[in-house]
């Protein structure tokens, strides 16, 4: 129902949601490699641990760890236990992302899957330095939004961060995510309080979101540097 229309009502004059035809739960969205033109989402492995420590880990970048609900691995056995950890996670599926003709530098996953109604959250991402700000993190969630729209046909996809985590905020809105809301006091993340912005894409913007990441993922959008020429801000659905 577009805002503004009159909703439908059943026999007690109740107004009810649109019909959803031929609704049938979709499939559960397996961690397969998905491929793409600046990167790779491998399906997590224990063998990902020392390259994902390389980029991840160490004093340096402990910064990056900040909003991560587990502390930074200290070495790569440390890392190695951490990727353990998340693979035996139950309902969760993880990828290691790898840039084209790299190694393992960033995690992602989905999570809070839900097959009867068809949503799912891109969850638990973290990007080495070297992958921040570049067409591989657009193009990751990308990969994951086209197979779980496109491949799977699910009708919802959401983005959740801690409401403190700007980046991450900004992130969501230049990819096309609409902000929905803060659950507030909503986690305990490392003895400390976590207010929880939501925000989603919905399979009928799906078409006009995933047409402007393609157009800003495209290389004729880069100069000889590697220089984006346009910006991606998907802004407005029309």
């Amino acid at each position: 129902m577009i805002l503004g229309d009159v909703p439908e009502t059943n026999a007690h004059e109740q107004p009810v949601g649109d019909v959803v035809p031929g609704w049938t739960p979709r499939p559960w969205p397996t961690a397969r490699r998905l491929d793409g033109r600046y990167v790779s989402l491998e399906p997590l492995a224990t063998a990902h641990a020392p390259a994902l420590f390389d980029a991840l880990g160490g004093a340096a970048n402990d910064d990056l760890w900040t909003y991560r609900p587990h502390q930074p691995p200290a070495d790569v056995a440390t890392m190695a236990d951490l990727v353990d950890q998340l693979l035996a996670m139950p309902d969760v599926e993880h990828w290691a992302v790898v840039p084209a003709g790299a190694s393992a530098a960033g995690l992602t996953s989905f999570m809070r899957i839900d097959t009867t109604h068809g949503q799912v959250e891109v969850a638990g991402v973290l990007y080495a330095r070297t992958l921040q700000r570049t067409p591989a993190t657009t193009e990751a969630t990308h990969l994951l939004m086209r197979y779980a729209f496109d491949d799977l046909g699910y009708r919802r996809f959401e983005w959740k961060c801690d409401s403190l985590n700007e980046p991450s905020r900004r992130a969501a809105a230049r990819l096309g995510f609409t902000y929905e809301g803060r659950f507030r006091q909503h986690l305990v993340t490392k003895g400390r309080n976590r207010d929880t912005d939501w925000f989603s894409v919905i399979d009928a913007e799906w078409p006009f979101v995933r047409a402007e990441q393609e157009r800003w993922l495209a290389p004729e959008n880069f100069d000889e540097l590697g220089q984006q020429r346009s910006r991606l801000e998907v802004g407005d659905r029309p």
